[in-house]
């Protein structure tokens, strides 16, 4: 003999059904969004390290970079928006160099974010573009491997060139635009040199030197 159900059993076995479907749905959706965030940090990883590498190859320091870091704690200059790792590179124990990260919020399309490695003497030692959302064909000669634009950074320190000097062409300064577009370049010397100012106000704090080796450096 067929069972008839009545409304109210109806409902309460939807209600069941829909419940159960409910669950599932938001477990999948949970394990999907765990394994990709997961794949997403190490990859952000892996490009980090790789700028890190870039910018100070092993040749250049003897300990793990990524082991080394430290927090950020005056991060107004830097335009860090939340908490960030900076990094030292050493050699023998002594610090010889650091990489700082750095924001721009004036790139044409918004932020931008950079790694900064300086050296102790206040040479550059390298910057990398770590992320950005540029037009394509454009902004992206920010890139490495697409332009040698951001290599013309490498050596420079505050007093080379000049404080006029830190601007693009096109505002009297030393560095080029890029055809079609001042706004990013721009922005990206400006986030650069603001890095250089940090290194110079806090330059004891990073290089860890003592207040004898501070009055003598």
């Amino acid at each position: 003999m067929q069972e008839t159900l009545t409304p109210s059993r109806s409902v309460l076995r939807n209600s069941l059904i829909l419940g159960v479907f409910a669950i599932c749905t938001v477990g999948l959706i949970a394990f999907i969004q765990q394994a990709t965030s997961e794949r997403i940090a190490m990859e952000q990883q892996r490009m980090q390290m790789r700028a890190l590498n870039e910018i100070l190859p092993d040749d250049q320091h003897d300990n793990d970079l990524l082991e080394d870091g430290f927090s950020i704690a005056d991060r107004s200059l830097l335009r860090l928006p939340e908490p960030a790792t900076a990094w030292r590179a050493r050699q023998q124990g002594q610090v010889v160099a650091v990489i700082l990260p750095a924001v721009t919020m004036d790139g044409y399309s918004g932020r931008i974010d950079l790694l900064v490695g300086i050296r102790a003497n206040g040479e550059l030692a390298g910057v990398r573009i770590t992320n950005h959302r540029e037009t394509p064909g454009l902004g992206d000669k920010l890139e490495a491997d697409k332009s040698q634009w951001i290599f013309s950074f490498e050596g420079k320190s505050l007093s080379m060139p000049a404080p006029e000097g830190w601007a693009v062409r096109k505002d009297g300064g030393e560095f080029d635009q890029f055809v079609g577009a001042t706004i990013t370049p721009r922005a990206v010397v400006r986030a650069v040199r603001n890095a250089l100012l940090y290194f110079q106000q806090h330059r004891d704090e990073l290089l860890q030197l003592s207040g004898q080796e501070a009055d003598h450096g």
